[in-house]
């Protein structure tokens, strides 16, 4: 009696130190590394800073999040990479760079598929939206869509000359994303595409390795692409959302209700981002204008040829999103 009544309390003192363990654990406060490329005051960044602060005010810090802007930890490919392994919990990337990597996203990187950024939002706010951040999820490839970030419209800048029509484009070296579907899309525009990392974009246009590159507004001043390229060509050729995803691997190591709470604050951050991006974007243009760069607006007939062009991505890509593309066209 007296071995088993020894042996039960060494039991309840081994079970009080296991749950005292446990208990510290839950109470270990972790700091969340989260990637992006763009600087600090990006709505992006922004978005996400604020998403750390949430989660941290709502653990009473226990759980925090540190933001590495300004491609500290490199460009988004290697975010992507990072994020897979454990290594960041948070990358900010465009579904451009995500593409490649989980291949029903790259629906959203045929050109032109959007009819403006309006029809954009409507599709990623609503059924579609959720769907494409749950392939992520369920792909197998170490990630968690957790939310959707606008990015406006792409459009061509360069080095060169005004490009106002088609025939402008022809034999220039522009720079795309690390995405086949870009490189071809440059290619059947008359241009070379260029595939390259975003961290190299500003000295290949400074070098004349590239003539040009596409992007937002914001991302061609606020990276000071613009000091450089003085031409900004409004086609909208890419109307390209971008997606905060989170390490599979750390979000499998937390509690429920703590991934509840990096759920909901996503969530919020998606429209946190896009009210920032609206002022961020005027601030952009107004800064272009100002310092003398030539804003080329493209015609509503030019635009139609730069769609022609494009034929080819569409027959080479379009068929196995068929019916994708038939639902977000439906999307008023």
């Amino acid at each position: 009696m007296k071995l088993a009544t020894a042996m039960i309390a060494a039991g309840l003192i081994a079970a009080a130190a296991a749950f005292a363990s446990g208990s510290a654990v839950a109470q270990q406060k972790l700091v969340l590394k989260a990637s992006d490329v763009h600087p600090t005051g990006y709505p992006t960044v922004t978005a996400v800073e604020s998403l750390g602060k949430k989660l941290s005010d709502a653990t009473k810090g226990r759980l925090s999040v540190a933001m590495y802007r300004s491609m500290q930890l490199g460009g988004e490919k290697e975010a992507i990479e990072q994020a897979q392994v454990g290594a960041i919990a948070f990358a900010r990337v465009s579904v451009g760079a995500l593409g490649p990597v989980v291949d029903d996203l790259n629906v959203f990187n045929l050109p032109y598929v959007f009819r403006n950024t309006e029809h954009m939002q409507h599709v990623i706010d609503g059924a579609i939206g959720q769907e494409l951040l749950d392939k992520v999820t369920n792909s197998g490839k170490g990630l968690v869509g957790l939310a959707w970030m606008d990015a406006g419209a792409r459009n061509f800048y360069d080095t060169k000359k005004p490009i106002k029509t088609i025939a402008d484009l022809k034999g220039m070296k522009i720079r795309v994303m690390g995405n086949p579907m870009f490189v071809d899309m440059a290619n059947s525009m008359g241009a070379n595409g260029v595939p390259m990392g975003y961290d190299q974009v500003f000295t290949s246009l400074q070098t004349g390795v590239v003539d040009g590159a596409e992007n937002n507004p914001p991302s061609f001043v606020f990276d000071n692409h613009y000091q450089v390229a003085k031409f900004y060509t409004i086609d909208e050729h890419l109307i390209v959302p971008e997606m905060l995803v989170m390490s599979k691997k750390i979000w499998d190591s937390m509690s429920k209700d703590d991934q509840a709470l990096v759920a909901k604050f996503a969530k919020e951050a998606q429209q946190e981002e896009r009210k920032l991006w609206d002022v961020y974007e005027k601030q952009a243009m107004d800064k272009a204008k100002a310092a003398g760069i030539q804003i080329v607006a493209v015609s509503a007939a030019d635009k139609k040829a730069f769609q022609d062009a494009v034929k080819p991505v569409w027959d080479k890509y379009g068929p196995k999103y068929a019916a994708m593309i038939k639902r977000i066209q439906e999307v008023k």
